[in-house]
């Protein structure tokens, strides 16, 4: 089968394309902008890709035209995919009913932590010997790609392995299915990570948001499991309008908690008991939390507690989660992908905890949908609270960041211009300082352009 993708250049698309080709179908497609690292992978499979929407795409005569969510009504090439009745469907249909529907699922949701609890739960089943498929929105360091069909298990010689897990997001699926993207995956095994309001771009209210969670736990089947963030009001809310499958807790001590924190690592609890512990270099309550909920899904895929704390000793985490781009003069750059307040103060958070009284220099785009809205403008000074000094950058926004920012004080400034930002943030480092990159996008490459600069600035 020829299949056209529209929008294959974003993470998940671009996922599902290489599990197409891996499959066997020709693949080609189509985004409005055609750049690495996306397009230099995809390319790598022979997979040919069109900048833009032009209808002269159609000519490739494709058997189905797969649609992104980045595509809607008034698109050029979808009105003329409507006009002339040609089959099309979206991502998570596509990958539910082609890639899934035999698979043993494993389904990680949440407002945070969706693609480090993927990437941690890929890694344990690879440890194990199981071979999975996944399909997650980074680049886990352990694998070195974001997508993979299963493999041959080396304990189960003579067929592909049964289990694929998938990041499960609660974004709408497509301009015409506005159902969240994960009610397509039939999951066995589901985490329910944490549960917050976000995506304000399409969900009026946090109810909305557990209305499509509940959604999800109807899709589980009896004897598949759920295992949920124990702390959160909300989980339990969703819970609360029906629930028919097996549930394991974490977070709290009548399921899977961390005992003592270790220096290098925790302990690892099932109902108090001492399962192991796992040591590794990763920061932060909230990696912790993740842990747990990874454990408990690869232990209901038949993968030991202990096995999977093996595991994590190995885990090198996800690209773009607290990342080290580089050292210039003497002051290190970070580069993470957190852009929702809670995310903002946990990580924060964890540098903190990891550099003790050095500086962090927190440097925020805030261009998610939910922040471009201001929706959470009023949760951004308390969010960055933890930072010794701020820098906004609030190119494209319809609020005042100043003015949500000035609760900090003289610690905080905003800029329209990137190159503005980068000299000012550049005068301001000094040696032995941490600057803090948070974004959901590329900033404007603003990582390089720092450690250019910072290369040129006398130490001191």
């Amino acid at each position: 089968m020829h299949i056209h993708i529209l929008g294959i250049c974003g993470t998940f698309m671009g996922g599902i394309a290489a599990l197409a080709r891996a499959a066997g179908h020709e693949v080609t497609g189509c985004d409005a902008n055609v750049y690495p690292p996306m397009s230099n992978q995809l390319e790598a499979l022979g997979i040919e890709l069109i900048e833009g929407w032009g209808t002269g795409q159609l000519s490739l005569g494709a058997d189905l035209y797969v649609i992104g969510n980045v595509v809607s009504r008034g698109n050029p090439l979808m009105e003329e995919i409507l006009n002339r009745g040609l089959p099309y469907t979206s991502g998570p249909q596509w990958l539910g009913e082609h890639l899934l529907r035999d698979k043993w699922v494993l389904a990680v949701a949440g407002t945070h932590g969706k693609t480090t609890t993927s990437s941690m739960l890929a890694w344990i089943l690879e440890y194990a010997g199981l071979a999975p498929g996944f399909l997650v929105g980074g680049i886990p360091e352990n694998f070195g790609i974001s997508a993979r069909q299963p493999g041959e298990p080396r304990q189960e010689k003579g067929g592909s392995s049964p289990f694929f897990v998938i990041e499960a997001d609660e974004y709408d699926t497509a301009f015409f299915d506005k159902r969240s993207k994960f009610v397509h995956y039939r999951p066995r095994t589901a985490i329910l990570n944490n549960l917050e309001y976000d995506h304000a771009d399409i969900f009026p209210d946090l109810a909305a948001i557990e209305t499509q969670f509940h959604h999800l736990v109807r899709t589980v089947p009896g004897n598949g499991r759920l295992i949920v963030n124990g702390r959160e009001a909300s989980l339990e809310r969703v819970l609360g309008r029906g629930c028919w499958s097996e549930t394991e807790k974490f977070g709290v001590p009548e399921g899977w908690s961390c005992g003592s924190i270790l220096e290098n690592g925790f302990e690892v609890l099932w109902q108090g008991e001492k399962q192991g512990a796992v040591r590794w270099d990763l920061l932060g309550e909230h990696n912790r939390q993740n842990a747990l909920a990874a454990i408990a899904a690869a232990r209901h895929a038949g993968v030991p507690a202990d096995v999977g704390i093996a595991a994590l000793g190995e885990f090198r985490n996800v690209k773009r989660r607290m990342e080290i781009k580089g050292i210039a003069s003497g002051i290190t750059v970070y580069d993470d992908f957190a852009h929702h307040p809670t995310a903002i103060t946990t990580t924060l958070a964890g540098l903190r905890k990891k550099v003790g009284n050095a500086r962090i220099l927190a440097v925020l785009e805030p261009r998610s949908n939910t922040m471009k809205l201001g929706t959470m403008k009023s949760q951004l000074a308390p969010s960055l609270e933890a930072a010794d000094l701020v820098f906004c950058y609030e190119h494209g926004l319809g609020w005042d960041t100043a003015e949500a920012l000035a609760p900090l004080g003289q610690k905080s400034r905003s800029f329209g211009d990137l190159e503005e930002m980068v000299a000012a943030i550049t005068a301001a480092a000094l040696t032995g300082d941490h600057i803090l990159v948070m974004s959901n996008g590329g900033f404007g490459g603003v990582h390089a352009k720092l450690l250019d600069r910072l290369k040129e600035k006398p130490a001191g």
